[in-house]
C-alpha cells in the first residue's frame, strides 16, 4: 500500500482510506468488523469517521458507527497502528436531535469530541475535522453564493480556538476541515498563523470524475499550503461504477434504497457516467477501478477514502492502488471532462 504525509505532520496515511458511514444503516456491526480486518490487512492505516454517522443520519442510529469502530479497536489493540479520523458536525441537515442542534461553538465541540472518544474507546484522535462550515457556504452541492446578511454563525476564531485547546490536551493530534470553501480555509490558515494555533492539515471535501470542482480553487491551496486532500464520493455515491445505468436500480444499493441522494442521479450525471464506462470497458478495466486509479494519481490528494458494502466491493476497491493509467487513458479521460465538464456540483 501506497502512503502520502498527512500535511505537513510526520504521519504517513495509506492512499486509500476507509470510509465508514454505512456502518450501522447497511451494514452490521459484523460486516464492519470483517470490513476493518480486511482493509488492515490488506495495508489501510487511514480509518473515517464522524459523530453523525450513520448516513443517512437518524437519531436512532447516530454514533453506531463509532461505536462499531471502537468495539473493532478494544478487541484488535493496535490502536496507536492506525490513523483515526472523526468530525463535528456542523448546524442544520436535519441533526435537532444531536445537542439539540449542533454548532461549532467552544461547548458543543468540546462535548462533540468527548462522546466521539468515549464510543471510539481511545485517549485521542490523530484527525478530527470540522464536519461542514457554521455559516452560509457553498457545501454539498450548492451553487450560486448568497449573501445572508442576519445570518447566525459561529466565528471560525472560535471554533478554532476551541481545536486548539483539545490539541494542548491532547485529546487530538491534528485539525483537519471537510466540505470547506477556499475562503474558509484561508480564514483557518490566517488564525493558526496570527494565534500559534493549529495548522489545518487536511481538506475532506468530494472529488471523483463527476465532481471535479476541488480543483477551482481549493487545489492550490492543498498544494502550496500543505493541506492535502481527503478525497470523498470518489465513486459518486456508486455511480461511477456503471450500475445504475440504463434504467437500473439495484437492489439493496445506497442510491436505490436512499432516493434522497440525487446529487449524481442527473441526465448530464448518466451520460458522463456512460463515456466513462465505456472508456473503462474499452481498457479491459472495471469503471470502479478506472474512477479510483484517477484518483489516486492526482498529486494533491492524500487519501482516497472509499466505502464499500460488501468484501467483494472492498476489494475491488483497494485494488485500485495497482491500476496505471497510460498517457493515452489519461488523455481519454480529460477529453471526456472537456465535454462533460462539471456534470455534477
Amino acid at each position: 500500500m501506497q502512503t502520502r504525509k498527512l500535511g505537513n505532520t510526520d504521519i504517513d496515511v495509506s492512499l486509500i482510506g476507509l470510509g465508514t458511514m454505512t456502518w450501522g444503516q447497511q451494514n452490521t456491526e459484523q460486516e464492519a468488523s470483517a470490513q476493518l480486518d480486511y482493509a488492515v490487512d490488506a495495508g489501510i492505516n487511514f480509518i473515517d469517521a464522524a459523530e453523525m454517522y450513520p448516513v443517512p443520519p437518524k437519531a436512532e442510529t447516530q454514533g453506531l458507527t463509532e461505536t462499531y469502530l471502537g468495539n473493532w479497536l478494544a478487541r484488535r489493540g493496535r490502536r496507536d497502528d492506525l490513523v483515526i479520523a472523526s468530525k463535528v458536525a456542523g448546524p442544520g441537515n436535519g441533526l435537532g436531535y444531536l445537542r439539540g442542534g449542533p454548532r461549532l461553538t467552544r461547548e458543543h465541540i468540546r462535548e462533540a469530541c468527548e462522546n466521539s472518544l468515549r464510543r471510539l474507546q481511545t485517549d485521542y484522535l490523530d484527525l478530527y475535522q470540522v464536519h461542514w462550515p457554521d455559516r452560509s457556504a457553498n457545501f454539498f452541492g450548492k451553487l450560486g453564493y448568497q449573501c445572508h446578511p442576519d445570518e447566525q454563525m459561529t466565528p471560525i476564531e472560535e471554533t478554532l480556538g476551541a481545536l486548539h485547546e483539545l490539541v494542548q490536551e491532547g485529546k487530538i493530534r491534528h485539525v483537519g476541515l471537510s466540505n470547506e470553501t477556499p475562503w474558509g480555509t484561508m480564514e483557518y490558515l490566517r488564525l493558526a498563523r496570527e494565534n500559534n494555533w493549529p495548522r489545518v492539515v487536511s481538506i475532506q471535501n468530494p472529488y471523483n470524475l463527476l465532481n471535479r470542482s476541488f480543483e477551482v480553487g481549493l487545489a492550490e491551496f492543498a498544494h502550496r499550503e500543505a493541506t492535502g486532500l481527503l478525497a470523498y464520493s470518489p465513486l459518486a455515491f456508486g455511480m461511477l461504477t456503471g450500475k445504475y445505468l440504463g434504467g437500473k436500480w439495484p437492489e439493496n444499493a445506497r442510491l436505490t434504497l436512499f432516493e434522497r441522494f440525487s446529487r449524481y442521479t442527473g441526465e448530464h450525471a448518466l451520460e458522463a457516467t456512460r463515456a466513462y464506462v465505456e472508456l473503462a470497458q474499452q481498457h479491459g478495466l472495471s469503471p470502479a477501478q478506472l474512477a479510483l486509479a484517477w484518483v489516486n494519481t492526482r498529486e494533491f490528494v492524500t487519501s482516497n477514502i472509499i466505502g464499500a458494502t460488501s468484501i467483494e466491493q472492498l476489494r475491488e476497491n483497494i485494488g485500485s492502488v495497482d491500476v496505471e493509467l497510460s498517457p493515452e487513458l489519461t488523455e481519454a479521460i480529460e477529453a471526456i471532462h472537456a465535454e462533460f465538464t462539471y456534470p455534477c456540483p
